[in-house]
């Protein structure tokens, strides 16, 4: 029986991973994030028609998307117009992106399971399908633990002048935007949550500064306190975590869940390895 040709795509606000798998083999490409909350079909179309560097003759059988802000169906037809207006595809399917990180890190098995990306997300997976999940609110009332919430307590310690003097210079060096320039690119300009999540690399980039490392630990136990230690079974089943923020700050992940008495799973940087997995052995 010939085996199908599937494009999976994993997406985040602010970049999206993309495998085809054609004639049992596999190929990588990557885009700008696609985030239906904040782009249109045609806009959509547009980033793909540009990056995505499939080519065209390929017939898909199945497009797999991945996403955040996929939270209903008419976020669903948004990307599912876009795909097919791009792509000769058969099927196209939507799925949330907390799915994509409970199929690569649980597979058949229950848990809980963390997105720390740009935006912060999480669910508990009963091995099939999500259960029970608190809300994931957004980079204006949630996003707990992610690259926002971190990047809005980095903007306020510097902008209010709270950081010492050294790292007042450091952030002015590596980010010399006016203060009015700042505040242009957040409240008058697109894509606000991805430009606040970027500073997460100044606190990457300076881990051991005593500021830096209590900015983070705080954003991630607001994540615990808000969002984990509310899970029924949060002592019973693994919590898995994926996403950039999960895996350059892991080491604090390690000791909150220490500190909480909660049993940490894998902690994934990135999730296509796993549905690369996942799809393959659906489609045998």
């Amino acid at each position: 029986m010939k085996s199908k040709t599937i494009l999976i795509a994993e997406s985040g606000s602010t970049k999206t991973d993309w495998c085809l798998i054609h004639q049992n083999k596999s190929k990588k490409y990557q885009t700008q994030g696609i985030n239906p909350f904040f782009l249109q079909s045609h806009e959509i179309a547009a980033i793909l028609e540009k990056e995505l560097k499939v080519k065209k003759d390929i017939i898909i059988d199945e497009i797999h998307f991945y996403g955040a802000g996929i939270s209903s169906t008419d976020k669903q037809k948004v990307i599912e117009r876009a795909l097919k207006s791009v792509f000769q595809v058969k099927k196209t399917y939507c799925h949330s992106d907390i799915l994509a990180a409970a199929r690569a890190t649980c597979g058949q098995e229950k848990g809980i399971v963390v997105i720390l990306g740009t935006g912060s997300n999480t669910c508990f997976y009963n091995g099939k399908k999500i259960g029970f999940k608190t809300p994931s609110l957004g980079y204006i009332l949630g996003d707990e633990g992610g690259g926002t919430a971190i990047g809005k307590k980095i903007l306020q310690y510097q902008l209010h002048g709270i950081f010492d003097q050294d790292l007042q210079d450091v952030f002015k060096s590596q980010f010399p935007e006016s203060q009015e320039e700042i505040l242009e690119n957040i409240y008058r300009k697109p894509l606000p949550n991805r430009y606040i999540a970027h500073f997460t690399q100044f606190a990457i980039a300076h881990r051991g500064h005593y500021m830096i490392e209590n900015i983070v630990e705080d954003c991630l136990n607001d994540l615990f306190i808000n969002h984990l230690l509310r899970y029924p079974g949060i002592h019973q089943h693994p919590v898995h975590f994926t996403g950039s923020v999960s895996f350059y700050f892991k080491d604090m992940l390690h000791a909150l869940c220490e500190q909480y008495d909660i049993r940490l799973g894998s902690i994934l940087q990135k999730p296509m390895k796993g549905l690369v997995k996942f799809h393959q052995s659906e489609n045998q």
